[in-house]
């Protein structure tokens, strides 16, 4: 490998401090030293895993109640929370005064209705992406959480939490890239995404990702992710969106696309984004690319790597970036810069943490219901046109900015 000397380059490392400052701040626990008492309504594989993450934050976090329609589910959540209260009716949780907040991790179809219930019983709210399952919800969900200024929704795109994220996103901001005109992304696997199911009446409720009465599909379901990191790495949203796709290879009776491709256009920033799905091919699996004219970033869940352009390396040289977390610049066999952070926790990790502050202190989460409606829109946008065969114009009713202040 070749390796040259780094110079830091202090205004692109203090975003880096401040950052770590900001977690340090989140194991800040309640100003009267009370945990967070949650309840978790839906226990599936991303309840469970939430609450495995809460596990890890004994400091922050207890479990007062699980809920469940499914008994199966909630006979597995009570094995991992013993101490926890059951119940298969979610306004149980919300009628519990004990209850601080609640984690929502229901099928797509149901986040509006039970996250506008936890509001209006006056609960905090971490609300599994996408928020809502079409833009009216995204919109109406807005408002009414806009008349409950002192109860926190936040939104489970969890990398706007993950220090490799920010440091991509600095690093964007702070020009290393350039001007960004292109962003590439894919997130394929090879599998039916079909679960097994212990008797067919139970089909719809465990397989409802394939239903499109439940489910957004790909776009919602993995997408979103990538899609609310463009939003916030450059302030944005998409302007106009054309998508394609068909149930092109699992013929099993599925109504949401196994294959799925959408070019999202951004107007103000110059920017075309390609988002691409497939279940029939796992090679690329998660890909994530910047395209800019200094320079490019690959990105992965727990791994980046720069790839600065020809032209930008007579600057690199002379005036090398501290962001990438090295001493030195080390290439990889490809000619570009491994971005390091360090050991990196789930991401869940660091939003579970995020949550807890700002519930705490009352403060806005960095994933809000307001970027969350602002990707929401995006996805339903998406499925628009994927089963209308059109091109979905941003409009101004999308345009919800939280008050001023906040």
């Amino acid at each position: 490998m070749i390796r040259r000397n780094f110079i830091k380059n202090i205004g692109i490392t203090g975003g880096s401090l401040l950052l770590q400052s900001n977690i340090a701040k989140a194991l800040t626990p309640f100003a009267d030293g009370r945990k967070l008492n949650v309840g978790v309504i839906g226990c599936g594989d991303r309840g469970t895993g939430l609450m495995h993450v809460m596990k890890q934050l004994p400091d922050q976090y207890q479990l007062g109640m699980v809920c469940d329609v499914l008994d199966f589910r909630l006979e597995n959540a009570r094995k991992l929370m013993p101490a926890a209260t059951t119940s298969k009716d979610y306004k149980k949780v919300l009628d519990n005064k004990n209850i601080d907040a609640v984690i929502i991790s229901v099928p797509l179809d149901m986040h509006f209705q039970i996250a506008q219930d936890a509001l209006n019983a006056g609960k905090h709210i971490y609300l599994e992406k996408t928020m809502t399952y079409n833009i009216q919800q995204a919109i109406e969900l807005v408002n009414l959480s806009r008349s409950r200024p002192r109860q926190i929704l936040q939104v489970g795109h969890q990398y706007r939490y993950t220090p490799l994220y920010h440091k991509v996103k600095e690093m964007i901001n702070k020009g290393y890239l350039g001007k960004v005109t292109q962003i590439d992304c894919r997130w394929d696997r090879n599998g039916t995404w079909r679960r097994p199911v212990p008797e067919p009446s139970l089909e719809r409720q465990i397989n409802w990702r394939m239903y499109k009465e439940y489910s957004g599909g790909l776009p919602a379901e993995l997408l979103s992710h990538q899609i609310d990191f463009v939003n916030w790495a450059f302030d944005t949203h998409v302007d106009e969106v054309y998508a394609s796709g068909g149930i092109d290879f699992y013929k099993d009776g599925r109504e949401t696309y196994d294959n799925v491709q959408a070019v999202l256009r951004y107007n103000k920033d110059g920017m075309i984004g390609n988002f691409g799905a497939t279940c029939a091919n796992s090679h690329d699996g998660y890909l994530f690319k910047f395209k800019g004219s200094k320079g490019s970033i690959s990105l992965l869940v727990d791994q980046a790597v720069y790839y600065p352009e020809k032209k930008a390396l007579e600057t690199l040289h002379e005036t090398v970036d501290g962001v990438t977390g090295a001493t030195k610049i080390i290439w990889d066999k490809n000619g570009g810069i491994p971005i390091e952070t360090g050991p990196l926790k789930d991401g869940s990790w660091y939003a579970l943490m995020d949550f807890h502050k700002c519930v705490s202190s009352l403060q806005q989460p960095s994933s809000n219901v307001y970027t969350g409606a602002r990707t929401a829109i995006t996805v339903g946008m998406i499925n628009t046109s994927l089963f209308g065969h059109t091109i979905q114009k941003w409009t101004p009713a999308y345009d919800l900015k939280p008050p001023m202040g906040v």
